[in-house]
């Protein structure tokens, strides 16, 4: 099964891990999952403050 990365400093959508870890958000199951990457780490983020606020 194949496991896809989003790299941060690319912006790009790595099947399996090519790039240094420090680059690298994942692994997902999907290609789209891993495109979703940001966006999901951002509303997580909110999530967190709005807690803590």
């Amino acid at each position: 099964m194949a496991e896809y990365f989003y790299n941060t400093r690319t912006h790009e959508v790595e099947e399996g891990r090519q790039s240094d870890w420090s680059q690298l958000m994942g692994p997902y199951a999907t290609r789209e999952e891993a495109l979703q990457a940001l966006e999901r780490a951002r509303a997580r983020n909110d999530a967190w403050d709005a807690q803590d606020a």
